[in-house]
């Protein structure tokens, strides 16, 4: 990605959070945009490790529940702020995709896929059965992070879906930001060698082992920041965020968007987010209408849905 690409992908997402508003109904489409923004950090980890890496994953929600709970407890723990319990996270999150990557990581394709999502259940289950700690399957309330306060405070008056919807749009910003400059790092060229062949990739000197563990670590803490922003956002949070169908959902948008741009993704996240809210008066066909888009993507838009309409308007340009 050229230096100008960049600029003009984050420029257009910027104009596109800026504008979006505009056209929202009612304040309700702030807590969408929001949502959009917490999955779209989500899968921006996610390209790192599938687009840049080229290293499969079906159990990253699990570090979303790490981070969601390790916010969550942290305050009635430790008695810090919230947003300290979100660092927490993250660093937690790290450490543990430090330790189960090394071994893992050495598998390949569907194998690694299983035992990734064998992590995913892990966390799943642990946050389940240890109800005297994490409120078990009912879940428990999240401390709130004094965004509104903080707004009040600036003479801004705004609501708390607006506050949240300006917030992660601009979390959102920078977490794309951070992953396009990853890009075109020496990292992120180490990372683009072994996803076309780690064979040459370790020819050529670099070490294939390192490089996909910083891309699973790094991806864990993107993971890990949008479990607790979610769990910040709903003032509540349930063994849920660490679910198998959590892990599938983000999988499905970033493959959908495209899984080698974060534009891309971030695209296939906005899709997925929202088409649901769209085909509620078609409520009973809701999930067969998104499997025929997934179906229909997948067999003539492999690339994804971005990379796909952006290459058919540079030919008709």
């Amino acid at each position: 990605m050229k230096p100008s690409t960049k600029l003009l992908a984050l420029a257009v997402l910027a104009i596109l959070i800026a504008l979006a508003p505009l056209v929202f109904p009612s304040s309700f489409y702030y807590r969408i945009g929001a949502l959009i923004f917490v999955n779209g950090l989500a899968v921006t980890g996610l390209v790192i490790l599938f687009g840049y890496a080229g290293q499969i994953s079906l159990g990253h929600a699990g570090f979303a529940g790490i981070g969601a709970y390790a916010t969550a407890l942290s305050p009635g723990l430790l008695g810090v702020h919230p947003g300290i319990g979100l660092v927490l996270g993250a660093i937690l999150s790290g450490l543990v995709a430090f330790l189960i990557g090394r071994p893992i990581l050495r598998l390949k394709g569907h194998y690694l896929a299983v035992a990734t999502l064998g992590f995913g259940i892990l966390v799943f289950i642990t946050l389940n059965n240890e109800s005297q700690l994490t409120g078990g399957p009912d879940g428990m309330p999240v401390e709130d992070l004094g965004l509104r306060d903080l707004s009040r405070a600036l003479g801004l008056g705004l609501s708390t879906s607006e506050v949240w919807y300006w917030f992660m749009g601009i979390v959102l910003l920078v977490g794309a930001w951070l992953a396009m400059n990853l890009f075109q790092s020496p990292t992120g060229r180490a990372l683009r060698a072994l996803h076309d062949s780690e064979t040459a990739a370790r020819t050529h000197g670099v070490d294939v082992a390192r490089y996909k563990l910083v891309a699973f670590v790094i991806s864990a803490v993107y993971a890990s920041l949008a479990g607790s922003l979610q769990a910040l956002l709903n003032r509540f949070v349930t063994p849920d965020v660490a679910g198998f169908l959590h892990s599938v959902e983000w999988v499905v948008m970033t493959v959908l968007g495209g899984a080698g741009s974060v534009i891309g993704a971030i695209f296939g996240a906005a899709i997925l987010t929202a088409l649901p809210q769209a085909l509620t008066v078609f409520q009973e066909y809701e999930h067969l209408i998104l499997g025929a888009i997934m179906m229909l993507v997948m067999i003539f838009l492999r690339e994804g849905l971005f990379p796909s309409v952006a290459r058919l308007v540079g030919r008709s340009a």
